[in-house]
């Protein structure tokens, strides 16, 4: 009974953390929509005028010759008067608020982050880039042990029999990061979808991989079984996302499923295995839990630039560098394992 009262708990617990993240105020305050109303029919918030409010939403210069209209390479980030009007209005009432001794409120469910050359999170895409560096320089560092330091089979295949999936993930991974990075420099509806798409898809195949990697499924009809729900799972949530309802609460429990599941698989795998680098695996499943535990906070940027989620994305970066380390452990174990095997 008291072990089911704690399980009870624990699930209350994560549902209010996650709950909490989709509060918002701050767009609700009158103050503030008087602003944006003012803005948007002067162009100006104080002394500060903005260039978008000379432009109509196609990007033509209102008034103005052709040659006046919006390059293409700034109309793709879709700042317009209202968009300017909203965060330099944000800003100003922040600024208030601080000088009142008020907290800091969140718009729009986010909180108010202090933008850096038109970028709206730059501290996020500034780790995004950081990890997604990691992310390459550790797939390349893989790929030059098996296929140029380890023994090759005699049709140049390599003997770690997960190479061919790690490659995939390889591509998977960086991918969701550079769509991360550009949500991050500019969260539009597109960059949403694009972002939390392939979030999704990097979820369901590292979970996936757990699996195949922990209970050393090689048998192709097992590999079918494990497969298959999973990336039915993957996809009707991608599906929901782009063609129904782009639902950020939902797709962060999904998010947060998949990956409970996932941490589980390793632990399991990690508490068993006798593998010869299990502590670089077993400090993989303590981090992804403390990362976890990272997203699941949420607080006011620190001096307008550093929130909780760019505080998940620089925990992120040591965990991928520990990630490749073991993999090329790994594919050295089982390549040596093989070549016993063989003589």
């Amino acid at each position: 009974m008291a072990r089911n009262l704690r399980w009870v708990l624990l699930i209350v617990a994560v549902s209010y953390l996650v709950s909490s993240l989709e509060a918002s105020e701050g767009d609700a305050d009158p103050l503030y929509k008087s602003c944006v109303d003012q803005c948007q029919k002067t162009g100006c918030v104080g002394d500060n005028c903005f260039q978008h409010c000379k432009f109509s939403a196609d990007g033509k210069a209102i008034d103005g010759p052709w040659y006046m209209q919006e390059p293409l390479y700034l109309r793709w980030k879709q700042w317009d008067c209202q968009s300017d009007c909203q965060y330099e209005c944000m800003m100003t009432r922040e600024e208030e608020r601080r000088r009142n001794g008020e907290k800091p409120t969140k718009y729009f469910g986010k909180w108010p982050l202090k933008h850096v050359y038109g970028i709206q999170e730059p501290v996020s895409v500034a780790f995004s880039a950081l990890d997604l560096a990691i992310q390459f320089h550790g797939w390349v560092s893989y790929f030059i042990l098996v296929y140029y330091n380890l023994p090759l089979q005699p049709n140049r295949k390599t003997y770690y029999e997960y190479n061919g999936l790690l490659h995939i993930y390889a591509t998977i991974v960086m991918n969701s990061l550079f769509w991360s990075g550009v949500c991050h420099s500019r969260d539009v509806e597109l960059t949403e979808r694009l972002d939390y798409s392939s979030a999704t898809l990097l979820a369901g195949y590292s979970l996936i991989l757990a699996i195949f990697r922990s209970f050393s499924i090689h048998d192709q009809s097992a590999k079918i079984m494990v497969t298959v729900p999973i990336l039915a799972v993957v996809a009707t949530h991608i599906l929901y996302l782009n063609f129904y309802n782009l639902d950020e609460g939902l797709h962060r429990k999904v998010i947060f499923g998949i990956g409970a599941v996932e941490i589980v698989v390793w632990g399991l795998w990690a508490a068993l295995t006798s593998h010869p680098s299990k502590w670089k695996l077993r400090a993989f499943f303590v981090s992804s839990i403390f990362i976890m535990c990272i997203r699941m906070l949420d607080f006011p940027p620190y001096k307008g630039y550093v929130d909780a989620h760019a505080l998940w994305r620089a925990a992120g970066i040591p965990l991928s560098y520990l990630w490749w380390s073991f993999v090329r452990d790994d594919a050295v174990f089982r390549t040596t394992v093989h070549l016993k095997k063989s003589k």
